[in-house]
């Protein structure tokens, strides 16, 4: 049985908080290598003329709507150095996550040099200049946010020169291309490389390069900046690639690093005060029973705990850290409802399933909502890999773990949503989770996939070699760990370990877990997720595995209102459904 490719695990315990404190940088500065001599520029026409005219007055309507938001961002930075069988290997990890008010941190000189002493930030503008420092941006001001607006008040011809390349799809939408390069004594910070304008609108896309500096001096890393269409003619960001390489000669020094920085929840409200976001849906009750009847005391017990449920999901989706209901939801409880059916478990109600939309590997359960993290989904290769996931918060439901009902008041879930992560825990304890270990297996060995756990576990060994490279991947942010707390060498569902062979990078056959970003796709507007229609690619080489590894991100684009393409897989098989995999179909979807 196959899900398109998947793997079970669940994250590690430890702090919850909505800005993860500031890393001190990536292990070196950027160093741009540019042409210093100015190519030769090809005549625009009056149609290329009128287009980057165009593409400018847009930059200053994206920083505009910008600045009437308040998103989330999330920012993962792996470090690699080189390996003689897999080309690279991560080393280290950082990460941030936070709600950006982008109206507190767009100044009209913030493509000027910081002079003097640096004042103190506080809240977005905290946030947004601990990344600017992550990545070294040492010369351009509020350096994180001009990737994200390319040259919002000077992309024009009086500052830059352009030279058109060609044509070029990005999905379904045309574009133009063409080559940017900062007029001599325009200033520093002015942005050099190229950009994508879509032909019918004139808006930019996407934009790759980096920013210039004084004295020719580079300080700023490179990075491929993409845009979705949110809405009717508006274009905002949605992903950002960065990479840099370093000199290679500096011991105990990474090599190169890489990051992916995602943008969504636009439409969540902007907020002027802690007390804006004091507010919490509660969806009306209708009796629709032909009579009405009284509330015996059980009732009214199980109705409390789905009011307590009812309101925290509402909190963590207006919060921006869970996804709105979607199809997606269903092949999660397909799977789900296979545990139940061979395992013949009654539940007073339906289970249902959910996506946390933030990176780290974790699971949770929320009353009867079983919730998985974006990028634990990402990285299951298997269908029985994601039942484990599924099974390990099953398990917490059949033996009645339940969530606190003191959140079934709706005040003590009114505070900022910053404070969301540090002031609803999720998380089970660890007697809970070694009982829900204990029972997931059993789960398991009575379900469809027991002939095919090996890969569960093959995937969990994945997850112990890459713990102490990628710590920051493996700690969870709301719900439970893959690991147990005592000791980061051990996971909640070691019983799978037995059933898997040998982890072996050199098998190209052998596929632990997928890169980051193989299984989903978030709308930046309303954070709804739908799987990437991909086709599968081959492993040719051990280096083309990469089990939880950033890679660089392409978007097929479509315009606003168009309906995407159908995956070719969209849910998981029915139970009993054999599969035989090879290398090919093993890898998951490319981002």
């Amino acid at each position: 049985m196959r899900f398109a490719k998947f793997t079970a695990c669940l994250p590690r315990a430890g702090s919850r908080i909505w800005v993860l404190p500031l890393l001190a940088s990536v292990a070196f500065p950027a160093f741009a290598r540019h042409k210093k001599q100015m190519q030769p520029q090809a005549k625009l026409t009056p149609e290329m003329i009128r287009e980057i005219d165009q593409a400018s007055m847009h930059e200053r309507t994206v920083l505009a709507a910008l600045q009437q938001r308040a998103p989330v961002v999330e920012t993962y930075i792996q470090d690699f150095k080189p390996d003689t069988l897999l080309s690279a290997v991560p080393t280290e990890d950082h990460y941030f996550l936070g709600r950006v008010d982008f109206g507190r941190v767009i100044e009209d000189n913030r493509y000027q040099e910081a002079k003097g002493k640096k004042t103190m930030y506080k809240g977005s503008v905290m946030f947004v200049n601990g990344l600017t420092k992550a990545f070294k941006i040492e010369y351009v001001a509020q350096g994180f946010v001009q990737m994200l607006l390319l040259d919002a008040n000077h992309f024009d011809r009086q500052h830059y020169n352009f030279t058109f390349v060609r044509r070029e799809f990005l999905g379904d939408v045309r574009t133009n291309l063409f080559d940017v390069m900062p007029k001599p004594g325009s200033g520093p910070g002015r942005f050099i490389g190229r950009v994508w304008i879509e032909d019918t609108g004139g808006n930019v896309v996407r934009f790759s390069g980096t920013y210039t500096s004084r004295n020719g001096r580079h300080i700023y890393y490179h990075f491929d900046s993409w845009r979705t269409n949110v809405g009717k003619g508006l274009w905002l960001p949605t992903a950002v690639y960065a990479e840099e390489h370093g000199p290679g000669d500096v011991p105990d020094q990474a090599d190169f690093f890489r990051a992916q920085t995602w943008i969504w929840g636009y439409s969540l409200r902007t907020p002027t005060a802690t007390s804006d976001n004091e507010t919490v849906k509660i969806d009306a009750v209708k009796d629709t029973s032909d009579q009405a009847q009284d509330v015996s005391p059980l009732q009214a017990s199980r109705m409390w705990s789905q009011q307590a449920e009812s309101n925290i999901l509402d909190r963590l989706f207006q919060a921006g850290l869970l996804a709105a209901p979607s199809s997606f939801d269903q092949v999660l409880e397909q799977v789900t409802n296979n545990l139940i059916v061979t395992n013949n478990i009654a539940l007073a109600e339906p289970v249902h399933c959910r996506v946390l939309l933030t990176t780290p590997l974790e699971s949770l359960t929320v009353g009867n909502t079983i919730v998985l993290s974006k990028g634990l989904i990402d990285t299951l290769p298997y269908e029985e890999d994601l039942a484990a996931a599924l099974a390990f918060q099953l398990a917490h439901l059949e033996l009645g773990h339940k969530i606190d009902t003191e959140f079934a008041f709706p005040d003590n879930l009114m505070f900022a949503d910053q404070a969301t992560i540090r002031r609803v825990p999720l998380h089970h304890s660890d007697a809970e989770n070694q009982a829900a270990a204990k029972k997931a297996l059993q789960l398991l060995a009575n379900s469809p996939y027991k002939d095919k756990l090996g890969n569960a576990g093959l995937y969990l060994k994945m997850v112990m070699a890459r713990a102490k490279q990628l710590p920051s991947l493996m700690q969870p942010q709301l719900g439970d760990s893959l690991f147990t707390s005592q000791d980061d060498s051990q996971v909640w569902m070691s019983g799978l370990l037995a059933k898997a062979p040998k982890l072996d990078m050199a098998n190209i056959r052998q596929i632990a877990a997928l890169p980051l970003g193989s299984r989903l796709r978030v709308d930046s507007w309303n954070d709804s997720v739908e799987m990437l229609n991909s086709k599968p690619v081959a492993v040719l080489s051990p280096s083309d595995k990469m089990p939880f590894e950033l890679t660089p991100v392409f978007f097929r684009l479509r315009h606003w209102g168009e309906s995407p393409a159908i995956p070719t897989s969209t849910g998981a098989p029915s139970p009993g459904a054999g599969t035989s995999n090879t290398a090919a179909e093993s890898q998951g979807p490319a981002h």
